[in-house]
């Protein structure tokens, strides 16, 4: 990710290029606050005037039931001029922001491997100076980890690991996520864990749109320059999963900004997807063979011994094409004395990392997800994620009762 302000505190996300195949999904939000996600160029073919990706029509088979295109109408959308490029009209107007507003139809190959590569990471920043010690409980800022590179192929090592890309009014933007367990359909999740702000811009902003999950994303390690003649299965092996349902804090959206770290203790959100192409009716979980379980009564802070966040980081020196981890004691930070104390480690990761998952070795000896990446400093050095509680609990478990027995 890249950091967008040398005096705030950076989310880490970011951008991409194009697709289409229509699907859409109402969803609820809650507030969170997380790393930059960087924007698309301005010069992103699918970002800009070209409409040339189509999708499907009717005659087609697009995959949108009666009750979701009637919901679309509601907000006066219509599915076929949305997937000839009316998406891309942000005028604050049309920009659905409340939690019960998500549309994200289907645009069949829109995310094709140029435009995967070319995804940006969103901004999230935090001036080191507005982080002061009477603010909650601050331990001293910790000593840079340098990011280990996790050894390919992926789905080996970090079978859960993968990138969300989705649009943003700055371009097209990429982010880090987990797929975790789903309690109402175990061994069958659809479920991804990110950050908020890699779904909704937050308070002066809405729903992110063609929001889309790809697991083991370069699952073989190739760089930047291999990447370029690489085929949508190379990058993409094991599909790409649209999100059908997301929801992020309630107080993410009232509160959460691209700096400072305006609601970053809340930077959280849960994805349900669905895929792009027929999966032989596996879910996400059978597809690649894991999930997390979450963990929302992890130890305080001094009681961890170490967590391990994972990411594709995209800012300098990294290109967001390749996996890292880096594995650090945490230690406490508070932005506002009102909100949760964040967790916080060296890392040397950057914008793009954002979303990405914090695993810890739970009481039974297995490892649980306890965070997501959300803020860092301009400069990088460490990385910060909230603790998970009852708000990040009740929206996991709403998503998930949503989808109970699908």
């Amino acid at each position: 990710m890249r950091l967008t302000r040398p005096s705030s505190t950076t989310r880490r996300g970011g951008r991409q290029r194009r697709r289409t195949s229509p699907i859409l999904a109402a969803v609820a939000l809650a507030s969170a606050l997380a790393l930059t996600a960087t924007a698309c160029e301005s010069g992103d073919e699918a970002a800009g005037g070209d409409t040339s990706a189509t999708a499907a029509s009717d005659d087609d088979k697009l995959r949108i039931p009666d009750d979701i295109r009637d919901r679309l109408k509601e907000h006066g959308i219509d599915i076929d001029k949305w997937k000839d490029g009316a998406w891309k009209d942000w005028s604050k107007d049309d920009w659905l922001r409340e939690a019960n507003d998500f549309v994200n139809p289907i645009i069949e190959d829109l995310w094709d491997p140029d435009r995967m590569r070319d995804a940006e990471e969103p901004d999230q920043e935090v001036d080191e100076g507005d982080i002061s010690g009477d603010q909650g409980v601050t331990d001293p800022t910790p000593e840079p980890v340098q990011a280990q590179a996790v050894p390919p192929k992926y789905h080996d090592n970090a079978p859960t690991a993968g990138k969300v890309f989705f649009d943003s009014p700055e371009g097209t933007m990429v982010c880090s996520a987990t797929v975790v367990q789903d309690p109402a359909n175990p061994g069958k999740s659809n479920m991804v864990w990110t950050a908020g702000h890699c779904v909704h811009a937050g308070k002066k902003g809405g729903w992110y749109r063609n929001i889309a999950f790809v697991p083991s994303y370069n699952d073989a390690g190739r760089s930047a320059t291999e990447l370029e003649g690489a085929t949508k299965e190379e990058v993409a092996p094991y599909g790409v999963w649209w999100g059908d349902w997301a929801q992020t804090s309630d107080q993410w959206i009232e509160q959460g900004g691209a700096t400072g770290g305006d609601g970053a203790s809340y930077d959280f959100a849960v994805i349900h997807v669905t895929p792009e192409e027929g999966s032989g009716g596996k879910s996400l979980e059978e597809t690649v063979g894991s999930a997390l379980p979450v963990d929302f009564e992890a130890p305080a802070v001094p009681k961890v011994k170490s967590v391990t966040a994972i990411g594709y980081p995209a800012g300098p020196p990294y290109d967001g094409q390749t996996l890292y981890r880096c594995e650090d004691r945490p230690g406490r930070l508070s932005i506002n004395a009102a909100d949760p104390t964040m967790y916080r480690i060296g890392c040397s990761m950057t914008a793009g990392s954002s979303g990405g998952g914090w695993v810890a070795t739970g009481a039974d000896g297995k490892p649980a997800l306890v965070s997501n990446t959300s803020i860092g400093p301009v400069t990088s050095g460490w990385l910060a994620g909230p603790r998970l509680g009852d708000e990040a609990k009740g929206i996991y478990e709403a998503v998930s009762e949503k989808f109970a027995g699908q």
